[in-house]
């Protein structure tokens, strides 16, 4: 007799697909759902829809409203979260204030300025969120949503003690990729996969024994099979490795991609997320627009559906039966990923059972392969540290040492941008308040300045180009 806290449970998306599976998951029967949100009457209307699937076939659960957090998460054994917090209006800021510098993003919420601002708006709200379980459910499990996944599980285990799980679908419907690229069925591919969240590499790809790979490999020199891939099949051609995130999402983690006009041509043309420039942003104004006036919840039928493939609600029943269940989730490195930092998340193999969450070991990474995760968590470790502690110069650094950030902008570009960035999304922003970014001028020098006289120490100057100066 289970209590579920949704925190965000406005979503329209995700959580009409969560209760969905949950109230099909038998070992959850008889469990309590709190739709949590700032805005009611898009509770009420979720409330609605999971009523009359409850109804309609005779389920045992119960639901209810609440725009009180603590009400929601009071005795909850599991807490499900699946917020943005600003909404469509910050994300917009997010993607036209870099776009106008000439960062070009194409869904930015993980990597990039869009993805580090959407960390440092999260924070707060995450660190309330664990004061409050700490107090009212000191037990419970969270579940997370929240992108940018791999900073805000950074955040979560920096700034809070509650037990965590960051889950993405990038996994398993990359491995149904995989099944249709190798004319394999999904469930005889056996594979090893890790690395960070949105960039974790299948380290190994076999059926029957035998290794996937260079079938793989053949069909993405094929300009059908590449056509699909263009960002991740070229990263596969130089690195030799398959990994988890689509053109539209690798394309902003590395910088050689959409740094200019010639890359984004070549690699970032295919309609539909392939890479276009502010693609998501595109198709969620078009969502907003389209059930502006629409009540889409309003025509569903009430017929339960079957189980997505969200790892959620097999967590769940996981924990509920002791039946082990496997999943790659994301978690704090604690020497899982060997040439990786501890501290940071890190997306590895692990299981479910009664006894909770089991990471496994998976030693080291091929060193390139670590070395591309690791430029993504430098960026995802100083925005979580920046959103924890509200300073200002370690948003920066994080900007500034974003891949694509970096290969297309200056310092004093970066600096310019996040100043603005800043000044933007200030009201999402509490723990930035009072505290400012110092802006940098280039230092103007006339065309006959003569450079200031450089002191030399003559021990240094010895058989070095110096010498001459030091005589």
């Amino acid at each position: 007799m289970s209590k579920i806290a949704l925190i965000g449970a406005g979503s329209l998306i995700f959580c009409k697909t969560l209760l969905n599976d949950m109230f099909a998951t038998p070992a959850l029967s008889g469990s309590t759902y709190a739709l949590m949100g700032p805005t009611l009457w898009k509770l009420e209307k979720m409330k609605t829809y999971a009523d009359n699937i409850i109804q309609k076939n005779d389920l045992d659960a119960q639901v209810y409203c609440t725009t009180d957090r603590r009400d929601a998460l009071k005795d909850a054994d599991y807490v499900i979260l699946m917020f943005q917090i600003g909404g469509l209006e910050a994300y917009t800021f997010d993607y036209e204030i870099p776009m106008k510098y000439g960062v070009d993003q194409c869904i930015g919420d993980s990597m990039g300025p869009g993805g580090i601002f959407r960390c440092l708006r999260s924070a707060p709200v995450l660190m309330g969120i664990g004061d409050d379980m700490k107090e009212l459910c000191p037990d419970a499990y969270l579940l997370n949503y929240v992108n940018p996944m791999g900073a805000v599980c950074t955040t979560l285990g920096r700034a809070t003690d509650v037990k965590f799980v960051g889950l993405c679908h990038g996994v398993q419907t990359t491995l149904d990729l995989i099944a249709g690229y190798t004319d394999c069925e999904k469930d005889e591919i056996d594979y090893l996969c890790a690395g960070i969240n949105h960039m974790a590499w299948f380290l190994k790809l076999e059926k029957d024994g035998n290794d996937l790979y260079p079938l793989l490999k053949a069909n993405m020199e094929k300009p059908a099979y590449y056509k699909n891939e263009k960002v991740r099949g070229e990263v596969m051609r130089h690195a030799g490795y398959f990994m988890t995130e689509s053109t539209g999402h690798l394309s902003e983690y590395l910088p050689w991609f959409r740094k200019n006009q010639k890359e984004l041509d070549l690699y970032c043309d295919e309609p539909a997320f392939g890479g276009e420039s502010g693609a998501y942003l595109n198709f969620s104004q078009m969502v907003a627009e389209k059930f502006k006036n629409t009540d889409v919840l309003s025509i569903e039928t009430g017929d339960l559906e079957p189980r997505s493939k969200e790892y959620c609600s097999y967590i769940l029943e996981a924990l509920e039966t002791g039946v082990p269940f496997r999943l790659n989730g994301n978690v704090i490195n604690q020497g899982m990923i060997t040439n990786l930092p501890d501290g940071v998340c890190v997306e590895v193999p692990m299981y479910v059972d009664r006894e909770g969450l089991h990471p496994m070991i998976v030693g080291e990474l091929p060193m390139h392969l670590a070395a591309m995760n690791q430029t993504n968590l430098t960026v995802q470790s100083l925005a979580a540290q920046a959103a924890i502690t509200g300073d200002p110069n370690l948003a920066f650094w994080a900007c500034a040492l974003d891949p694509l950030t970096g290969a297309v902008l200056s310092l004093k570009e970066i600096r310019d941008m996040v100043i603005e960035l800043f000044e933007a999304e200030a009201p999402w922003l509490p723990q930035f308040e009072g505290k400012t970014l110092d802006k940098i001028d280039i230092i103007d020098i006339p065309e006959d300045t003569v450079p200031a006289p450089v002191p030399v120490d003559p021990a240094l100057a010895i058989n070095s180009r110096f010498g001459k100066l030091a005589e």
